[in-house]
């Protein structure tokens, strides 16, 4: 009965990214101050992609950040889209990050409470501040279904279970991570928690669709390029965007799409993480649900796309929807969906 009803609320968490938003919702803050790219020539990119040089940097509209923070406003449009996008650029040489996430490492829930980005930003004075992980509430209790390390300690795993109609047969995905390794080497990659202690991360995604009977459930021996687990930091998500520098966007993989899913292939508000070869931390924000006229959102693979023109050689899909939101010093960037901002299961910083 326990697993029924957490397969039920893990059906709410993966629709609350999809809500319809209030479009009579009156936006309460002042737009950030935008420099016209046609006047002011931004400075030298600051990530390998050649792309950047047609983003509009606009650090200074959001006060004083540390040199190695810079943060961009895209172009009007990105994969032909009208769009209204924002990249915080830190070089992680110089700049620290870190993950906030509530505590249910267990899997059963917690009595930790959902935070606002604003929460999180007041209690840490973060330059930059995005939300990240899917997360669910259930019968008074607190879920996370995304995978939260912190000083290498597990605060929460990716949810290692999913079913058409949260009915049988249950599905055993791996699902997406990006992290840092003890030794300062980034990644992303696939992750499984099993009913046991053992943790596992992947260099490929079990072979999971909806249209087929479940995969082999995960395990040290499938799929391939299985090891331990181990981070110094670590944030889940999904879809898997980039990996060495290729195109992934494993959503029909890592089971993102259906009815439960999170629209992988609708437009929408997207949230997202990366890093170039040079290390440089990318997160990425787009507003979408017509909060502004005609911005509509992305795709995930149009995330993958852009964050690849903008040098990423590793990255993926962070929670999106109403739970889309960054705040630079605090200031929000896009319209959030909500109207107003999501408390969320966790987030990413960086100072």
């Amino acid at each position: 009965m326990k697993i029924f009803v957490m397969i039920v609320a893990a059906a709410i968490l993966a629709m609350s990214c999809e809500d319809k938003q209030d479009s009579s919702y009156d936006w309460p803050f002042n737009d950030p101050v935008q420099n016209d790219p046609e006047v002011q020539e931004p400075e030298e990119p600051e990530v390998g992609g050649a792309a950047l040089d047609k983003w509009t940097e606009v650090s200074s509209d959001f006060g004083t950040l540390p040199e190695y923070v810079k943060v961009y406003k895209s172009p009007d449009s990105l994969e032909g889209k009208k769009a209204i996008a924002y990249v915080a650029v830190a070089d992680m040489s110089k700049a620290q990050w870190d993950i906030w996430s509530i505590d249910d490492s267990d899997m059963a829930g917690t009595t930790d409470s959902f935070k606002t980005p604003a929460t999180v930003y007041k209690e840490g004075k973060w330059s930059v501040v995005i939300n990240a992980g899917f997360f669910y509430a259930s019968g008074g209790m607190n879920y996370s279904s995304s995978l939260a390390v912190r000083e290498s300690e597990v605060l929460a795993y990716n949810i290692n279970y999913a079913a058409i109609d949260w009915s049988k047969p249950l599905y055993h995905p791996t699902r997406a991570a990006f992290l840092e390794s003890a030794e300062g080497d980034f990644d992303a990659c696939w992750t499984y928690k099993t009913t046991s202690t053992a943790h596992y991360m992947y260099t490929s995604p079990a072979l999971n669709s909806w249209e087929n009977k479940p995969a082999a459930t995960p395990s040290a021996s499938y799929p391939e390029g299985a090891k331990k687990f181990a981070a110094k930091t670590a944030i889940g998500g999904g879809p898997l965007l980039i990996d060495n520098g290729k195109f992934k966007d494993t959503y029909v993989e890592e089971l993102f799409n259906g009815s439960a899913g999170i629209g992988p292939d609708t437009n929408q508000p997207r949230t997202a993480i990366g890093v170039t070869e040079d290390d440089k931390m990318i997160l990425f924000v787009c507003e979408g649900r017509q909060m502004t006229e005609g911005v509509k959102g992305l795709t995930t693979a149009d995330v993958a796309n852009v964050l690849l023109d903008l040098g990423c050689v590793e990255a993926i899909n962070l929670d999106g929807g109403g739970s889309s939101c960054m705040l630079i010093n605090g200031k929000p960037t896009i319209k959030v969906s909500d109207g107003s901002q999501r408390a969320v299961g966790s987030t990413v910083m960086i100072k």
